[in-house]
């Protein structure tokens, strides 16, 4: 078996350092969850042989070039949507998920974990401070804006679980069973003001809406239906609008994102656009003007699949009240996670499994171009900015 790798003369993209990029001087930090357990070999997830211990980076993009000031060493996953790290809105400390391990009785395969690391950012050098359990398959993770509350989706047991806050000190606070074991909930976010968290469920097809009230979290019941297997979420700032991602039947037919209204009571889902395969990633500009969508295009199939590409796709779509409009896209590599904005939003950063880089693009408002990329010590599977 043959593992696949992008090539770059394809399409045109550079394989440098990171040149000068059109950011501003502020500082901004971007994490990156890198896991060295799952390779593509071709087309399948395999264990490579002593795999290296997963990490995480602590990457500057608010520098020119931007440049990784820090790395630790924590359990990461592929496993799961890109979520997988949370950044508190200080940049003070960072949580990252470890949704599958290595299982202990057969290196080649794995099996549901359960750690959440807390990463203190401000170390020097930055540190794992605590390694806490939240629930088997724990993946997408989220820190309300108050920076007293993160919640946990644990996709092997169909829980939500629940962390107050205090300073960078997480403590356990409970779970919440949803009403299917196999619902696999995927990802969790907090509305800006704190009352209440949307939970994608790529099990059942459902988005859950939790009611959050100080340090208590209650499944209030209600749901939206959310297409083919919600997985990635993300909300604006202004708290107006959300997107999610479809993973789709994963025969290589289109696949779609999704806009919620959360301005309606109950909230609704009001706007679908088709985006191509398999969209990974979800993740919105701080103004909330633009969604970046990171979509595997059949990048992670084998080379005889009929839905194979040999690259994966970066799109932009701007956010018109609850109207999705497409305005932008750039190929990249293979098997692509996790995206983020600078503040600015002149500058978009994406990260891919098999390249194990972060591949950055300038962005005008109506075109992507390459601006070069920044090597990681793994696979690069999970990715945020602080809150918005």
């Amino acid at each position: 078996m043959k593992r696949h790798f992008w090539r770059p003369a394809k399409i045109g993209f550079a394989v440098a350092v990171l040149p000068m990029l059109t950011m501003g001087a502020a500082a901004q930090i971007v994490v990156s969850a890198n896991d060295n357990k799952a390779v593509l070999v071709d087309g399948a997830n395999v264990v490579p042989d002593k795999p290296a211990a997963d990490t995480v980076s602590i990457i500057d993009l608010g520098v020119s070039p931007p440049k990784v000031i820090g790395e630790v060493k924590a359990p990461a996953s592929v496993v799961g949507p890109p979520q997988s790290v949370a950044v508190s809105r200080d940049e003070s400390f960072a949580l990252v998920t470890g949704a599958f391990k290595v299982d202990p009785a057969d290196p080649k395969k794995v099996v549901p974990d359960n750690r959440l690391s807390v990463i203190d950012l401000k170390g020097k050098p930055p540190t794992v401070i605590d390694t806490l359990e939240a629930g088997l398959g724990a993946a997408g993770v989220s820190i309300n804006n108050a920076g007293t509350l993160a919640l946990v989706a644990n996709r092997s047991e169909g829980t939500i679980s629940v962390f107050t806050i205090s300073g960078n000190k997480l403590t356990p606070a409970g779970k919440i069973a949803l009403s299917d074991p196999k619902s696999g909930p995927s990802h969790v976010a907090f509305t800006p003001d704190g009352k209440s968290a949307l939970v994608t469920r790529d099990g059942d097809h459902r988005i859950s809406i939790l009611s959050v009230d100080g340090d208590k979290v209650q499944d209030s019941k209600a749901f939206m239906v959310g297409g083919v297997r919600p997985y990635s979420l993300d909300i604006s700032a202004k708290g107006d609008v959300a997107v999610f991602s479809d993973q789709g039947g994963g025969q290589g037919d289109i696949d779609v994102i999704n806009v919620i209204d959360l301005k309606t009571k109950p909230p609704r889902v009001v706007d679908t656009i088709s985006v191509g395969q398999t969209p990974e990633g979800v993740a919105m500009s701080g103004d909330g003007s633009y969604v970046a969508v990171t979509v595997m295009n059949g990048s992670n199939r084998p080379k005889t699949h009929p839905a194979f590409n040999d690259f994966g796709l970066l799109q932009i779509y701007s956010i018109k009240g609850t109207t999705l409009r497409k305005v932008a896209q750039a190929k990249v590599g293979h098997w692509c996670q996790g995206a983020a904005f600078s503040k600015n939003n002149k500058t978009v950063v994406i990260q891919c499994m098999v390249e194990k880089n972060l591949q950055a693009f300038s962005f005008d408002g109506r075109r992507l171009r390459p601006a070069g990329t920044l090597a990681l010590s793994g696979g690069g599977a999970g990715l945020r900015t602080a809150a918005k």
